[in-house]
């Protein structure tokens, strides 16, 4: 517990001294703390120590978390890929889904969601790399998608989710390139669909993780998921 608390405030600090370099209030910032692989004991500790958002990867493993932390006012959000068969679990147990790329994936959510929860917060995911690894639209095809999942119902268009590829070694300006690319493109899509009601809470820009929020947020992010930097080093089952 001792340990999550430090890390969780050593976060902190990293996010509000981002920020401040940035000419930006630390609170503009918001701390999704991603908890995949981590066992249900491990959140309780990040929550009792003031953490309410969690992310998770893996819907099985998250389930099975959720139904052990019931108690609790957790939100969670799933932000790894995300198959047609998978859709109905991340709809009904899921308060934010980050990575939807295919208007199918966005129409079977919407279906799927049930009529008794508030609509399911969407971020559109871009592979803003070109990785042939990597999930996310092409950044020439975004805003014919976020026109069209921001007409479906029980979906509300949060923002756009980027997992840029890393770049520990590179100067600052080139580590900070693909960042800057996602903020045009979030501004972009402000600028052209900004006044229509169903864009009206396109707010968020995600991004930005433990080796690189402070690039992330220099330019711009609003929402970084933080994982190792809370939790420690990850132990992938074999």
């Amino acid at each position: 517990m001792f340990a999550i608390r430090q890390n969780l405030q050593a976060v902190h600090e990293r996010i509000s001294a981002a920020a401040s370099a940035a000419g930006r209030p630390p609170e503009s910032v918001r701390l999704l703390a991603v908890s995949k692989t981590f066992d249900a004991a491990a959140v309780r500790m990040a929550y009792e120590a003031g953490q309410i958002a969690f992310g998770e990867n893996y819907l099985q493993e998250a389930l099975e978390k959720q139904a052990l932390l019931q108690d609790l006012p957790l939100e969670w959000h799933f932000i790894g890929p995300l198959q047609s068969n998978k859709t109905r679990p991340a709809a009904e147990h899921f308060a934010w889904v980050h990575t939807v790329d295919r208007l199918k994936i966005a129409e079977r959510l919407s279906a799927q969601r049930p009529s008794d929860l508030p609509p399911l917060n969407i971020c559109l995911q871009v592979n803003i790399s070109g990785e042939a690894s990597k999930s996310g639209i092409a950044p020439a095809d975004l805003p014919a998608l976020a026109a069209a999942v921001a007409g479906l119902p029980q979906l509300r268009l949060r923002g756009l989710m980027a997992i840029p590829a890393p770049a520990p070694e590179a100067a600052p300006e080139v580590r900070r390139a693909p960042f800057a690319q996602m903020r045009a493109l979030f501004e972009q899509l402000r600028a052209e669909y900004g006044a229509q009601p169903a864009f009206a809470a396109f707010d968020t820009l995600s991004m930005g993780m433990s080796d690189d929020l402070e690039d992330a947020v220099a330019q711009g992010a609003n929402l970084v998921r933080i994982g190792s930097a809370i939790f420690g080093k990850r132990h992938y089952p074999a």
